[in-house]
């Protein structure tokens, strides 16, 4: 498995470094790449710098790199996910603008018909983010914003973020223990 994660400007970015750190333990191949914003969102969100979060991935590639592997179709992939997705990112590839690597390599996602998962953050949400996401959705990709559920009666925010990262790996079918499956508690 090889999976394209993005980390961008919207607050939780603690999902995308939990992201990381479980397909690490779980020998998932990942190229990381961080847009500009996201990269201060770690320092000042979590207690890890970037310096670490890229030290997680398999491989990394500046936002700015657009030779980068991962901005081609030719470049064998399983999937993207992006976590969290601000509503900018959102939009560039709901228009298909694709000003940063994040936005390019989601484009390539969706044109090569390869699954992609958007971690949207943002609330409330306007009518303009409303339908750049039906807009995505009607083209196939996962909109999966991380919506606490309660009926594992969560102990700690680490169960939270641990439920939204699962939600997102259940969608490649990768097996994990990050929350209790519905039935089994």
């Amino acid at each position: 498995m090889k999976l394209v994660i993005g980390i961008t400007g919207s607050t939780g970015a603690i999902y995308g470094v939990r992201m990381l750190e479980t397909l690490k333990k779980l020998n998932v191949e990942t190229h990381l790449i961080m847009s500009e914003w996201g990269e201060k969102c770690i320092a000042m969100e979590t207690e890890f710098s970037p310096d670490y979060v890229k030290s997680l991935a398999t491989n990394f590639s500046d936002e700015k790199n657009m030779a980068s592997s991962v901005s081609s179709g030719t470049h064998r992939i399983d999937g993207m996910i992006v976590s969290p997705c601000s509503m900018k990112t959102l939009a560039a590839i709901a228009n298909g603008y694709d000003d940063t690597l994040v936005a390019r390599a989601a484009g390539v996602t969706i044109k090569e018909s390869r699954k992609l998962v958007l971690m949207v953050r943002e609330t409330p949400l306007s009518a303009i983010h409303l339908e750049n996401m039906l807009k995505l959705a009607r083209l196939g990709v996962v909109i999966l914003p991380p919506v606490t559920e309660f009926y594992t009666q969560p102990k700690s925010l680490d169960d939270v973020v641990n439920h939204g990262v699962g939600k997102c790996l259940d969608q490649f079918n990768i097996d994990h223990d990050l929350y209790p499956r519905w039935g089994t508690f």
